[in-house]
């Protein structure tokens, strides 16, 4: 899978928009892509290398993850709680780190929708 395979993947997955809001803050950030749901981000990937993906999980997950995979680390935007690390090529397939996506865009999404529709 590249670049543009998984941005039409994340796009596919319901209203998803996509920005690159980090380079504001630092230029090595310029190249940081993040796909939002209900306005929220749910995961974030460097288009200059493709190697990881940066997404939400339920903490539960997270810790779940971290104790089983020895590709799974630290997020770059340092949310140890809500974020992980995965990286390509390691000890999570494809299909299961698109998967892990997945969830991110449903927790996400289905959080947000509930606050936007009270």
């Amino acid at each position: 899978m590249d670049v543009e395979e998984f941005r039409q993947y994340c796009l596919s997955l319901g209203d998803v928009a996509e920005k690159m809001p980090f380079g504001k803050f630092a230029a090595r950030y310029d190249s940081i892509l993040a796909f939002y749901a209900e306005g929220h981000m749910f995961c974030f990937i460097d288009i200059n290398d493709f190697t990881y993906v940066d997404l939400k999980a339920e903490p539960e997950k997270v810790a779940e993850l971290r104790q089983t995979r020895f590709s799974v680390g630290a997020p770059i935007n340092g949310s140890l709680k809500h974020w992980v690390k995965i990286d390509f090529g390691g000890d999570v397939p494809m299909k299961e780190a698109l998967g892990l996506v997945k969830e991110a865009y449903s927790l996400v999404a289905a959080k947000y929708r509930r606050k936007n529709t009270l």
